[in-house]
Order: C-alpha cells, then structure tokens, then sequence
C-alpha cells in the first residue's frame, strides 16, 4: 500500500520516517526499532505513537513509501 510519509535526517544523513499517512489516519514514529537496506530500497521497523508496530519501505528509485506490515499492540503476544 503506497503511502506519505514525512521525513527528517538521521545519523549518517539518512532519510528516516517520521510520519506518514495512509487511509485517513496520522501516525507519529514514536520510535525508530531498526533499519535494513535492500538492493534498491531501504526497510524501517518503527513503533508508531498509536502502540502499533509498522514496517515501512522506501524504493529509493522512485522516492516512494509502501506499508509493507501493520501489527496492531492490541495482537501483540497472540501469534506464536
């Protein structure tokens, strides 16, 4: 799912995510858990200020943000 994302610069100059946007709803990171490149994008595992857990991918071609995974706090611990 393509989303907006605002961004700022990390450590090292790197684009991080610090907000984004997507079906009506605003989300805050509230912290940024960790951090993987790929080939061509960049993956980022954050916890948003809703409780949820999120991971987030920027395709550094094109400069566009996809929701990748959204796990809501309240389904933490319920899957093995």
């Amino acid at each position: 799912m393509h989303i907006r994302v605002e961004t700022r610069i990390g450590h090292g100059g790197i684009e991080m995510p610090l907000r984004f946007f997507f079906d009506g709803r605003k989300v805050a990171v509230a912290e940024n858990l960790d951090r993987w490149p790929g080939p061509s994008d960049c993956y980022f595992k954050v916890k948003g200020d809703d409780g949820n857990l999120y991971i987030v991918r920027l395709d550094e071609n094109r400069a566009e943000w996809d929701l990748v995974l959204f796990q809501s706090a309240s389904a933490e611990g319920s899957v093995p």
